[in-house]
Formats: C-alpha cells, sequence, structure tokens
C-alpha cells in the first residue's frame, strides 16, 4: 500500500499553514525533501522523508481541535501587531500545539470559532465547495420585510462582492423599538458578510454571535471557553464535508 501523499498535504497536515500557501511555498522554493529543493507540485513524499520549509525541519504535531467561545473584542488570529486579544490568548499554555482559528469571526462579533493545527481539516471546513452551514443570530435596527428575507437568500451586490445566505428568517421583532432578532444560515465566509448584507438592505447590526458550525453548538461554554472536539464530532464534520461535495 502506497503511504506517501502529496507534499503540499503534508505540509498542510502539520499545522504550517493551509494546503494553497502550502503550494506556494514549494513553487517558491522554500521546501526541501531529504535536503534537497523541491518546486514541483506534483512530488510525493512518506512517512520517513524529512521534510524542511524556509530551512527547518517540519514537526508532525498531533491534530487537535478546540471549540471556542469567542467574545467580543477578541481578534480571530494567532498574533496581532497592536497588541489586541487574539484567540490564542483564551487558550491554555497545557495546549502546546501551534494552534490556528478555521476562517474568521469579527472583532465585535461573538461565538463558535474552531481552532485546529490540522491544516486539510481547516480547509474542508471553510471552503464553499463543502457546503458546511454556519448559523449566526442577529439583532439589527429595523424590521426586514418578507421581500428583504427573499433578497438576502437571493444574493446582494456590496463592495463588487456578491453575498448571499442560504437561509434567512427573523425570530423577533420588537416594534416600538423597531428592533428586530434574525437569524441566518450561510455557507461561505466573507469579510463581515452577514453585516454588510444587512448594511446592503439598510439595517444595522447591533449585535451579532455565530451559534452552530456545522452540528456543532456552543452548548454550556460561555464567553472565552473551550473544549476540545471528540473524535466522533471531527468524524461528523469530515463526513459532512465529503457528502456535499458528491
Amino acid at each position: 500500500m502506497d503511504q506517501k501523499e502529496r507534499l503540499q498535504k503534508v505540509i498542510a497536515k502539520s499545522g504550517y499553514t493551509s494546503r494553497r500557501k502550502a503550494e506556494n511555498l514549494i513553487t517558491e522554493g522554500r521546501v526541501k525533501v531529504n535536503h534537497k529543493k523541491v518546486t514541483e507540485l506534483g512530488t510525493k513524499v512518506g512517512p520517513n522523508d524529512v521534510v524542511e520549509v524556509d530551512g527547518i525541519p517540519l514537526e508532525k504535531e498531533e491534530p487537535i481541535y478546540i471549540l471556542l467561545y469567542k467574545p467580543r473584542g477578541v481578534i480571530s488570529s494567532v498574533s496581532d501587531d497592536r497588541g489586541r486579544k487574539v484567540v490564542g490568548d483564551l487558550i491554555s499554555d497545557e495546549i502546546e500545539e501551534r494552534l490556528f482559528p478555521v476562517g474568521r469571526l469579527d472583532y465585535d462579533t461573538s461565538g463558535l470559532i474552531i481552532l485546529t493545527n490540522d491544516g486539510e481539516f481547516s480547509q474542508k471546513l471553510i471552503h464553499p465547495k463543502y457546503k458546511i452551514n454556519k448559523v449566526y443570530i442577529a439583532k439589527v435596527k429595523g424590521i426586514p420585510t418578507k421581500e428583504d428575507l427573499k433578497t438576502l437568500k437571493k444574493g446582494v451586490h456590496h463592495e463588487g462582492e456578491y453575498l448571499r445566505c442560504v437561509n434567512s428568517r427573523i425570530l423577533k421583532t420588537d416594534p416600538a423599538k423597531k428592533k428586530s432578532i434574525l437569524e441566518l444560515t450561510l455557507q461561505e465566509g466573507k469579510n463581515r458578510q452577514v453585516r454588510r448584507m444587512l448594511e446592503a438592505l439598510g439595517y444595522q447590526v447591533e449585535k451579532l454571535k455565530r451559534e452552530r458550525f456545522g452540528p456543532l453548538t456552543l452548548g454550556n461554554l460561555n464567553p472565552g471557553e473551550y473544549r476540545e472536539l471528540t473524535p466522533h464530532e471531527v468524524k461528523q464534520l469530515l463526513d459532512l464535508a465529503e457528502k456535499n461535495v458528491k
């Protein structure tokens, strides 16, 4: 049985970076296999091959998967040049693996975000072709009409991008204060997508929270708390991604 895998896949699985960025590293001549520079994307490597990126041997970490309840006012990044708190700051020092967030949540958005060192797993969760549902709850100024909800599903153009959700509905309205609470389901993750879609229709988002990612929910977690995903949950996500591309 051939145990060899494509070089970019091995780099991504190590948690070093995404597969797409790994491909760039290879074509830029920054990767060596058994101390020889490799620039061909079709190159395959086995378990005993030594892979180096920028002269540093690739460490083979055990994969780890964390579900975090991100509070507002925290950056979905591994670092911030302005010194603001990032999601990694909320994880215990007992977890030594270098984790990165799967996709992003805006600075002012709270809710469910996954952290991992598994680049291939991350790619399957965030790429639109895998059609993983992400459910958001938005508190907005104004009360959208039925036509507005249809428009959100059909899609809107904003700053040169086409933005749409797969479903939207009103959970609650407050006619006296002219406010409402909406549930929106997305399969993409474009920058500030929910806020931009609603603003394009004239509705300002006051508060935004992601409550569901595929089959995962926040459960009993409080803002800033986290837990490891179970092997069953990881398999559920991967099976869902594979099923959606068939």
